[in-house]
């Protein structure tokens, strides 16, 4: 009988996590004799994978954090290295993080095949890391239709399953049971703000939602607020801007969708949550600011006219966006309000949204993607 596959899965963060489970879980469906093991977290630990190193102190965001990890990172590559050669893994599945990732691609060097799930955005800025691509990944596998044209025209091999998040984000409790479960009023205006998953993103991003809402208060005095914390951020990140304002929102912790379904309109920061958003058809803002360096050095090098994943997808702006100067309390409160005062704009962009969701892909992209490694294998 010949020995199970064996498969290295590497993540450095929360959300490709996630994905890299939903992953195993659906290869375990159609195999379960393969093996696992990688970087993760007990959630990766709980599919039965052989954890070798915790992700928790792996998550960056901009240069200088980077550079404050380094040390860290070269660390971890020298053990992957290493539990490679001892291990001899069948195939290795890179998921995001892409950083990290490409450079551990180039250092296997080609000793192991290697596929690449969740594309690390080459098509937004820097299309360098293309030759590496090329050169040291087997197989993209991805999530958004645009990638799979984009590899394609680049002579990369390439396979488009769909978005993850269509068979994750659905409420798990009804808009009425889940606002009274809060003290919250069902005839109220409800206006969410998802600030991030990172201390850095609350740090800079949070003050900006909470001035917003402030102004937003002044002019629909029957908003309520809430927030949808992160569990890996520490309450007391959230604590000190909620001190300095004069709004007290309910925070609602690892609740995104529920949160994102009892919303009349939504303060969301750039990344995964705006996806999640469009899931859910929730009319919404996109924030997004980093620290003057981090941004300086970033923008010249994002070739798309959009920052948020929702209008790169539409291919045109149908969401506003706030970023960097443009996080403007007054400016975000503004659109929230005049939104939230014309029904008809509001269909405008539930519209919009139900066909950015159509090109997300259908449901069971993690089924189809564990299909395409184990054809590969």
């Amino acid at each position: 009988m010949p020995e199970p596959k064996n498969i290295f899965i590497i993540c450095g963060e929360a959300s490709g996590e996630l994905n890299a489970v939903n992953l195993i879980k659906a290869i375990q469906k159609i195999n379960p004799q393969i093996k696992f093991s990688g970087v993760g977290s007990d959630l990766m630990r709980s599919t039965g994978a052989e954890v070798f190193y915790d992700i928790k102190d792996l998550s960056v965001l901009g240069l200088f954090d980077v550079l404050k990890k380094l040390p860290i990172f070269f660390a971890l590559q020298k053990i992957i290295l290493g539990k490679i050669t001892e291990s001899k893994p069948d195939v290795i599945i890179l998921v995001d993080f892409s950083g990290f990732n490409l450079r551990l691609a180039k250092a296997i060097n080609k000793r192991i095949p290697v596929i690449y799930y969740i594309s690390p955005q080459v098509w937004a800025s820097r299309q360098g890391r293309l030759k590496t691509i090329r050169e040291y990944i087997s197989k993209m596998v991805v999530i958004f239709k645009f990638e799979e044209e984009f590899y394609h025209k680049n002579g990369i091999a390439v396979e488009f399953v769909g978005h993850p998040l269509l068979d994750i984000v659905k409420p798990t409790i009804e808009k009425r049971e889940f606002l009274a479960k809060f003290n919250l009023s069902d005839s109220k205006i409800t206006i969410a703000l998802l600030p991030g998953s990172r201390n850095a993103e609350i740090n800079n991003i949070f003050p900006v939602m909470l001035a917003a809402a402030r102004i937003i208060s002044e002019k629909i005095k029957d908003a309520q607020f809430i927030v949808a914390k992160s569990p890996s951020v520490d309450m007391s990140v959230y604590q000190k801007y909620i001190d300095a304002s004069k709004i007290n929102p309910v925070f609602i912790e690892g609740q995104t969708y529920n949160c994102l379904n009892a919303a009349n309109y939504c303060l969301v920061a750039s990344g995964t949550a705006t996806l999640e958003a469009v899931i859910m058809q929730k009319p919404f803002a996109v924030i997004y600011k980093m620290s003057l360096l981090n941004y300086l050095l970033y923008r010249p090098q994002v070739k798309v006219p959009f920052i948020g994943m929702v209008n790169i997808v539409a291919g045109k702006k149908i969401i506003p966006e706030f970023i960097q100067f443009n996080a403007c309390p007054k400016k975000i409160a503004e659109e929230a309000v005049k939104t939230l005062n014309n029904p008809s704009e509001i269909s405008r962009i539930k519209n919009d949204l139900a066909q950015v969701k159509v090109l997300l892909g259908e449901s069971g992209a993690s089924t189809r993607a564990a299909q395409s490694i184990l054809n590969f294998l």
